[in-house]
């Protein structure tokens, strides 16, 4: 009996699969900027849909994100919400998909940043705050505008979304 290993797409931190078929899904093509290597120049995008524990991102709990200080990019950096079904940004009633470096944000004494994701505000961080819906699940993109060598190297690491108990 002739046994055939099929190659895996499965890698430690991600599955290619995902990779591959979210590009195809969301923009079909790109851009020069979407795949440069060269710092200071185009855009990444890094995108979500479960949290730290690999859990789909549910609009009914609350999460954050710690985005540590000094993010990687030369422009500005951003996170937006969307809904999962619609692949549109998050139609709820705060009436705000994003937060971004461009914004006043609620920042720690490191320069740190901590986000909110959840159907009520945390008190004291609503500016840091995504109103997400129960019911609904959503996923995310953290953009990185003109980014930098930290993210290219390596040395720069984004969280992941971690639920709140």
């Amino acid at each position: 009996m002739l046994n055939i290993v099929e190659p895996s797409q499965h890698l430690g931190y991600y599955d290619q699969r995902w990779e591959r078929s979210a590009w195809f899904y969301e923009a079909v093509t790109n851009t020069k900027g979407m795949v440069s290597k060269t710092p200071g120049l185009g855009q990444t995008y890094l995108g979500a849909d479960t949290d730290k524990d690999g859990q789909w991102l549910d609009g009914g709990k609350h999460y954050t994100l710690h985005v540590g200080a000094n993010p990687p990019a030369r422009q500005f950096w951003s996170l937006t919400v969307y809904d999962i079904d619609s692949r549109c940004l998050i139609d709820n009633p705060q009436r705000k998909a994003d937060l971004s470096s461009r914004q006043d944000l609620k920042k720690n004494p490191d320069g740190s940043i901590d986000l909110y994701f959840g159907p009520h505000a945390p008190k004291d961080f609503e500016s840091n705050w995504v109103q997400t819906l129960p019911g609904k699940h959503w996923f995310s993109y953290f953009r990185l505008y003109a980014p930098t060598e930290a993210y290219f190297d390596k040395s720069w690491k984004l969280d992941d979304i971690t639920p709140v108990p």
